[in-house]
């Protein structure tokens, strides 16, 4: 695997320095216990060096190995690596608006369903390419979608539905595909902070159309920026391959010519006979790859994914068992019924008080060296950046509003274990007396 680090004391040498640079102790009280974090070893940080010094730099083999590992990992026909999970997305959603795909393609105007309770970038490719957003509310102790509002939402506008995975934990997938299906929408499962989730013994990101996965520091796996595109719809593949690789027609890979025969051969739009295929574009694209650096953290990451997804399950357990103790004070964190979530943060809900009793626990809490995070935008239509936008809200979003106002989760990432959660339960116990 290493090719380009030969010899057993220069490897011997590169080992030791990974690590200690993949080294880190936490101890509770005397050291910051961040909310999120990567967990790295001396292999991860090894390919990366192995894979820099190919001097190759863009996507090139660590990123055709890794597209190749996750999407088997899914059994999944194929996967696409970007530079962020917000690319993923992108990719995704102006997938969808391909005029290859006839009458089903997402135009300005038309609808897609969704929840302003996350994190912006599920929604922005809506609003970026003119689309409406339409909003329903949040259940809560889930903190996904409420579900039984879905089919009230689809109008005929309606096109496709895109909504995350609430914080590791899977929305209720069986009637969102069966409104999916019953109205012929587009399904985008955003993935990115759920990887390694199952919904009735099936992984997440498998069920839609299409899925996002993102791959920075902060989740599951990392490759310090980075994300993924999954997809499911073989129809998709080439569409968002060419939204990825800056709307082009041609799938060649960096480096390569004339994969198809035909470079020299072809008669596309008003181009003259033959305009080189590399240089012709079917859409209006972007360029979202990732460099080869990045995409061989991620292979060597991917073969840890399944433990650090048991020890995500198993530091939500141990601070669910801590927190039961205060169940009279929050409101706790629950899967979803037919679910089994890969925990991404421990989302906690004042039962009483309002954003100003939420703000003074939270500020204590990082004054003892406790990490905390806010459910990403709250109520994003209560954002200053989206006061404007054309949107359509069905019911109302009391229970996103209550998220906004009186939640707040920690940490339940691999690199913490049951003495900082003894810790945390001290502080808040404290704190409350």
């Amino acid at each position: 695997m290493l090719k380009n680090i030969t010899g057993p004391e220069l490897e011997k040498s590169l080992r030791e320095i990974a690590k200690i640079k993949s080294t880190q102790v936490i101890v509770p009280g005397e050291n910051y216990i961040p909310v999120t974090g990567k967990v790295l070893d001396e292999e991860d940080i090894l390919l990366g060096v192995d894979a820099a010094l190919d001097g190759w730099l863009t996507a090139g083999r660590f990123a055709n190995e890794f597209e190749k590992d996750f999407a088997a990992y899914f059994k999944a026909p194929k996967a696409l690596l970007v530079n962020s999970g917000s690319s993923a997305n992108l990719v995704a959603f102006y997938a969808l608006t391909s005029p290859k795909l006839g009458e089903r393609a997402i135009k300005p105007g038309d609808e897609v369903i969704t929840v302003a309770g996350g994190f912006p970038t599920t929604v922005n490719p809506m609003i970026q390419f003119g689309a409406i957003p339409v909003f329903i509310d949040i259940d809560i102790p889930t903190h996904n979608v409420m579900s039984d509002q879905i089919e009230a939402a689809v109008s005929s506008k309606t096109k496709a539905i895109m909504i995350a995975h609430s914080l590791g934990n899977p929305f209720d997938l069986d009637e969102i595909m069966r409104v999916a299906k019953k109205y012929n929408l587009w399904v985008v499962e955003d993935d990115c902070d759920s990887l390694g989730a199952t919904y009735r013994d099936k992984k997440t990101g498998t069920f839609g159309d299409i899925s996002t996965f993102s791959f920075y520091p902060a989740h599951h796996i990392t490759m310090g920026e980075g994300g993924a595109v999954l997809i499911n719809n073989p129809q998709l593949a080439k569409i968002a391959e060419s939204f990825r690789d800056w709307g082009r027609d041609c799938y060649c890979e960096p480096g390569k010519d004339n994969t198809c025969g035909c470079r020299f051969s072809q008669q596309l739009g008003s181009l003259p006979f033959g305009y080189d295929h590399k240089y012709t574009y079917s859409h209006i694209g972007f360029n979202l790859k990732v460099t080869d650096m990045q995409a061989a953290f991620g292979v060597s990451q991917l073969k840890k994914l399944d433990h650090f997804v048991q020890r995500r399950r198993e530091n939500y357990t141990a601070l669910y068992s801590r927190m039961k103790e205060l169940e009279d004070i929050f409101i706790l964190p629950e899967p979803t019924p037919n679910s089994d979530p890969s925990w991404f943060g421990f989302l906690l809900t004042l039962r009483e008080g309002d954003a100003a009793d939420r703000h003074m626990l939270v500020q204590h809490l990082e004054e003892k060296k406790i990490g905390t995070r806010l459910l990403f935008g709250g109520n994003l239509l209560r954002q200053p950046g989206y006061a404007n936008i054309n949107h359509r809200v069905v019911g109302d979003l009391k229970n996103t509003d209550v998220i906004m106002n009186q939640s707040f989760w920690l940490g339940v990432w691999p690199g913490l274990n049951e003495t900082h959660y003894d810790y945390m339960l001290s502080v808040i116990k404290a704190y409350l007396q």
